[in-house]
């Protein structure tokens, strides 16, 4: 299976002084902002920009479901993204309908309901939209079916130059083995993952293992959510360690953006992004010492 295609990645050479990795900024961590209307998608860019000093951002359709067919709107978020030196990475789409349904007819209506955030991503400058795998049935049959609408949808996003990420986010999905073998069955090279740090709790009471998990995922990897909740006193995700992670994520030849997604309670979601992103900037300096001696 080759690659999908992926952002520039840096070489890191003796001395180089390029980051290790890119740090960007999920909508979502900014969800609860976003639902009470004390800030709006348009001014995402700029929020990103002004209060985080973040270069680089990845949308949640849930928050302009209503846009993705308006060009006046789609052009001037662009806009607001390119006058604060902020980059459109992708769009995380939900409630679009399952692309692994059983009932093919339903299928189809699903890749079709994707197809206009192609569009929509395709106008912001992104390289990808972010999808689900969801499904029905035994193993096998939902990584047939998944694999026939990821692969049907996937050619519509390839003809635009974009890619299709599939995000381990419940079920099946959060499976790292059978995620991995989904993209490998799909074998498409602009169908890849986005690993997130936490998203493998797979039933009620069933996790697998985020570390594996993560490392069998990154082969395939486009973008990377850092997802955190909560920090003891020096600084460090208290439920996972991303000093481990990122290892695995670079050790997979990794270099592009990973994305804050910040979900805790403690802290509110301006200082969680904000220790989110003092981690991230610690880890990229001392992993970046190591490599370099």
């Amino acid at each position: 299976m080759t690659s999908a295609q992926a952002p520039h990645r840096p070489q890191t050479t003796p001395g180089d002084k390029t980051p290790l990795f890119g740090i960007s900024l999920a909508q979502y961590s900014l969800h609860r902002t976003l639902f009470a209307g004390e800030l709006q998608t348009i001014d995402f860019p700029g929020f990103a920009r002004r209060r985080f000093d973040i270069g680089a951002v990845e949308y949640v359709n849930t928050f302009f479901k209503d846009k993705a067919q308006d060009r006046a709107y789609l052009d001037t978020l662009s806009r607001r993204g390119a006058d604060n030196g902020v980059k459109s990475l992708l769009i995380m789409v939900d409630g679009e309908g399952d692309l692994g349904d059983p009932d093919s007819g339903r299928r189809m209506e699903a890749i079709g309901r994707h197809r206009k955030w192609l569009e929509a991503a395709r106008r912001l400058g992104c390289h990808s939209i972010r999808v689900n795998a969801r499904s029905q049935g035994t193993p096998q049959e939902q990584r047939d079916r998944a694999a026939d609408g990821l692969r049907r949808l996937t050619e519509l996003a390839a003809e635009r130059e974009l890619n299709v990420l599939v995000e381990n986010h419940g079920g099946l999905s959060s499976n790292g083995s059978w995620l991995a073998a989904l993209i490998k069955q799909v074998d498409h090279p602009r169908c890849g993952t986005l690993p997130d740090f936490e998203n493998f709790q797979i039933g009620p009471d069933e996790w697998y293992d985020r570390y594996r998990g993560v490392e069998e995922l990154m082969p395939f990897a486009r973008a990377v959510s850092a997802k955190s909740r909560d920090f003891d006193a020096d600084g460090n995700e208290i439920h996972t360690d991303f000093y481990r992670m990122m290892r695995i994520v670079l050790d997979a030849g990794y270099h592009g953006y990973v994305g804050i997604e910040y979900e805790g309670e403690r802290l509110g979601e301006t200082e969680g992004i904000a220790a989110t992103k003092k981690l991230l900037q610690r880890i990229r300096v001392e992993l970046k010492e190591q490599v370099t001696k």
